[in-house]
């Protein structure tokens, strides 16, 4: 902790110094985090005199961006690859951790009340299941008044570190979708309507019948969606919730900085939500702006968490923010 205190010091001159210079940061990249970037951006520049603008344009442009030099910082929420980070000339650190949700527009199904495993999960998005009355949904839910009603699907449209997440706990869970499909930012979808981002798949289910989608948390509350309960690792039935999103990430272990770009999915724990993980910064070893992008990451990680709590992330544990702080300087 005493390290923890010696670092958030050198951050907090850091800003004092960019608080004189106020010069502007510009970041963009992944959508799955961008309601915290954003209310972090806000008080930020309250607290630095430091006006910090991010676009969510999806983790694969943020990611493109960032080793292009054409923003300051990226935002990613698949960890890269330590050869694509050596061509990029780029370091990652995780910033916050959030959750994907799937969520339903289904009348009468209130939130949380639909139970749906990876299994039955996959066999909707490969439409093997098109019907919300198919027996493996009803074996699910029983005594639920499940409606006679086709299955619309939807998925991203572009590259997406909540799609990586999304795959990733599929084909974690489900031999055959990790045979058939895989994980990936994008795969081939065999069914589905696309969104353009977490915004555009949830207003896209929020506005269609019997749909189905998969977004962060966040956007699943802004759009007042009802998620869908899923089964924990070790068995039990979960609600997405904040305290779920805390004790997948309380099962994680982080002894060293590459242990940070560690997977949450499927992490073990009765009460642990299954699709959970961390969202990266992505900055450019060369950069004029890494000090400010530093001094920005910095106060994120020290005098946000708050902010990230109250829209329903997860701020990272002490020990990692040290070894994150550590691994800026």
């Amino acid at each position: 902790m005493k390290m923890l205190a010696r670092l958030s010091m050198t951050l907090s001159l850091a800003i004092a110094c960019g608080a004189r210079a106020a010069e502007p940061l510009h970041g963009a990249g992944a959508t799955f985090p961008a309601p915290v970037y954003e209310a972090w951006a806000e008080a930020y520049a309250k607290a630095s005199g430091t006006t910090v603008r991010y676009d969510p344009v999806g983790s694969g442009i943020g990611a493109e961006l960032a080793a292009n030099g054409q923003v300051d910082f990226g935002a990613s929420d698949v960890p890269l690859p330590a050869d694509r980070l050596a061509a990029g000339g780029l370091r990652q650190f995780p910033v916050v951790i959030g959750a994907v949700v799937p969520v339903v527009n289904i009348a009468g199904i209130a939130p949380g009340s639909l139970v749906l495993d990876a299994f039955a999960m996959s066999a909707i998005y490969r439409g093997e299941i098109v019907n919300w009355r198919d027996p493996a949904i009803a074996a699910l839910n029983p005594g639920l008044a499940l409606p006679d009603a086709r299955i619309t699907v939807v998925h991203r449209a572009d590259a997406s570190g909540s799609t990586w997440l999304w795959t990733h706990w599929l084909s974690e869970s489900d031999p055959y979708w990790q045979k058939e499909i895989g994980a990936g930012t994008t795969v081939a979808w065999p069914v589905g309507t696309e969104g353009l981002g977490n915004e555009g798949v949830a207003s896209l289910v929020q506005r269609t019948r019997a749909a189905i989608g998969y977004v962060a948390y966040a956007y699943a509350r802004a759009h007042h969606l009802s998620d869908v309960a899923l089964p924990s690792h070790d068995g039990p039935v979960v609600r997405a919730s904040r305290h779920a999103f805390e004790a997948a990430v309380a099962g994680a272990h982080w002894h060293g900085v590459a242990d940070l770009v560690g997977s949450l999915t499927n992490g073990p724990g009765v009460h642990a939500w299954p699709i959970v993980g961390a969202s990266y910064v992505l900055v450019r070893a060369d950069a004029a702006s890494q000090a400010r992008v530093n001094a920005f990451v910095g106060w994120a990680l020290t005098s946000g968490p708050a902010i990230a709590t109250d829209l329903g992330y997860v701020a990272l544990p002490p020990d990692v923010v040290a070894l994150v702080l550590q691994s800026m300087r």
